[in-house]
């Protein structure tokens, strides 16, 4: 097993000192830095950091800077907050947002010991816990997508081809549909699953911070580039980068980055060196680009560039036989965030949210199912945990759906027991063996759906 990896942030050279002696001889292995700036670089560059023990009070970023500056590099890792300047309010704060633990200086080293143990031990188990819901998903999930329905089964099997090779792909959808999680399954299925992807959202920045986002800039470069930084096609190499929303990328962006792709080298801002990565591009847009062409807001070189590969994700309204498994993926994430005991949804409330047209995608589902864990009163969610809005739209359009008969009864009859034990069956048989969804689209317990199994003489492996 790897050693735990801890990142010390103090701006006392001592005090790291001293505690990179004691931490090494407990068999950690230990990375070090003055500044809350230092930190976050690091931890940019190393994702598998265990935990982080950092100072309160340091020149520039302090610690609860840091601590919230981190969520935007990726995952938290715990954050242990150690101080000489402990007060009842500085702690409370410090818990409230989300720190693992306080710890006032100077340091008990015993006690020490015990909250890094601890708190690296209960992050392994949060994981292990993740890790296992998702297993729970079987043939349902891939990569942290969602989905049994025929077109969701074709975009991951055309992940598993595409992701192995090195060639771009353009993925197309509405907003809140998922794309960026499709690009990160491309990564994992590729041979650069090793590396980083890193992303980067066209949409959110204007034109010159993207530029300088994306090929970095050297100290002086313009007004406020006090030091040289990595752009992110440099933090990338070896590895992917994700362009979304890259429809809305000016035209002179388009070009340079056009330029990149034919030669793979590129001029940080206010350099004329040039630096060559290997890099492979994803990008994702909700625009139609050929009709950006048209109007002359998009490169037609540079869709011929991206446009390798095209997969297009479906908007919710056209897989609503999935929204049972992503409400049940939600509400037992949210259940489990919020510390909510939530088991699951009323099957007249999974009616109302296969009625509705979701025309927020799956970003909109997350949201509504987010508040309804949030003010639910007891163990399933009902009518009265979701918007208004949501409730009349889902009954309007229902009220327009065309009443299908489920069987058609022979003549010599049949009885109540054979028309429910096929029901079962045909309700596993489309559930894949999933029992809980099973158990959804039948309007019963689950408990009661073992029952029935056991009764029926069932075969239901799953």
């Amino acid at each position: 097993m790897r050693k735990k990896k801890i990142l010390l942030v103090d701006d006392r050279i001592n005090t790291l000192k001293v505690l990179m002696a004691i931490l090494a001889d407990g068999g950690y292995e230990i990375l070090r830095t003055t500044s809350g700036a230092g930190a976050l670089e690091i931890v940019r560059e190393q994702k598998d950091i265990d935990l982080v023990l950092s100072d309160l009070k340091m020149p520039g970023m302090d610690g609860l800077e840091l601590y919230r500056n981190m969520s935007s590099v990726g995952e938290t890792p715990p954050f242990i907050i150690m101080t000489a300047h402990g007060t009842v309010k500085s702690a409370v704060q410090a818990l409230k947002e989300g720190i693992t633990n306080y710890l006032i200086k100077p340091l008990d080293y015993e006690e020490l010991e015990i909250v890094l143990e601890r708190a690296i031990r209960e992050r392994e188990m949060s994981h292990k816990l993740i890790s296992l819901q998702e297993q729970a998903f079987g043939d349902h999930s891939f990569h942290n997508m969602i989905g049994a329905c025929p077109r969701m089964r074709k975009i991951f099997d055309m992940i598993q081809t595409v992701g192995a090779t090195d060639v771009s792909v353009l993925i197309l959808g509405e907003t809140g549909t998922g794309k960026e999680l499709l690009a990160r399954a491309l990564h994992l299925e590729s041979v650069r699953r090793d590396t980083d992807i890193i992303c980067i959202n066209s949409a959110a920045l204007t034109e010159t911070l993207l530029e300088a986002e994306l090929f970095g800039h050297l100290k002086g470069a313009f007004t406020g580039a006090v030091a040289e930084k990595k752009g992110r096609l440099e933090m990338a190499h070896k590895g992917t980068l994700f362009l979304d929303e890259i429809g809305h990328m000016s035209i002179g962006l388009q070009a340079k980055l056009l330029r990149f792709l034919e030669e793979m080298t590129f001029e940080p801002v206010g350099s004329a060196t040039s630096r060559k990565v290997d890099v492979r591009i994803l990008a994702a847009t909700n625009l139609d680009l050929h009709e950006e062409i048209k109007h002359g807001r998009f490169l037609r070189d540079l869709l011929y560039r991206i446009d390798v590969i095209s997969i297009h994700v479906p908007p919710l309204r056209e897989r609503l036989d999935d929204v049972p498994l992503l409400v049940d993926h939600f509400v037992k994430r949210y259940a489990l965030q919020y510390k909510k005991m939530v088991e699951g949804v009323h099957p007249n409330l999974m009616e109302t949210l296969m009625n509705y047209a979701w025309p927020g995608n799956i970003r909109e589902l997350k949201n509504c199912l987010a508040r309804a864990v949030i003010l639910a009163k007891g163990p399933l969610l009902g009518m009265v945990d979701i918007p208004e809005k949501i409730m009349s739209e889902s009954g309007r359009l229902s009220a327009k759906k065309p009443k299908k008969l489920i069987y058609d009864i022979p003549e010599q009859g049949v009885s109540i027991r054979d028309m429910e034990r096929e029901l079962i069956l045909k309700t596993l048989e489309q559930c894949r063996g999933n029992k809980s969804l099973a158990a959804q689209r039948l309007g019963i317990s689950r408990k009661a759906l073992y029952e029935k199994i056991a009764r029926f003489e069932i075969n239901a492996q799953q």
